[in-house]
């Protein structure tokens, strides 16, 4: 993933997968507010990329995924950031519910076969 973003930091990172249910009929005008307020996540100190995909089934279901550098790069450069105040005024009123956010870290593949 590198979209945006980039840090330059080496290692793993953290990647914050956050699911998102928007109201029917308000699919086109959420995916273009993220559009808009994409700036701000990719904006953020520690951010390395970030991107959106939308359900083929279920097309008012959405799934965020955002590389950070670590989880500090998440929760305290972006949650408690005025970054985050904005983002969520924008894109929050097409939200269904709250967003379900978990994060992870890649497990090593070994090498690809030859």
């Amino acid at each position: 993933m590198s979209d945006g973003g980039d840090s330059g930091a080496e290692g793993p990172g953290v990647l914050e997968i956050a699911r998102i249910d928007v109201q029917p009929g308000t699919e086109e005008k959420f995916a273009a507010a993220y559009r808009e307020a994409r700036t701000e996540v990719v904006g953020t100190p520690g951010c390395r990329s970030a991107r959106l995909t939308r359900g083929i089934e279920s097309p008012s279901s959405f799934v965020l995924l955002v590389e950070w550098d670590d989880l500090d790069s998440h929760l305290k450069n972006f949650r408690e950031s005025d970054r985050f105040v904005r983002w969520r005024a924008a894109l929050g009123p097409y939200f269904a519910g709250p967003p379900s956010v978990v994060h992870g870290v890649d497990v090593p593949a070994g090498p690809d076969p030859v």
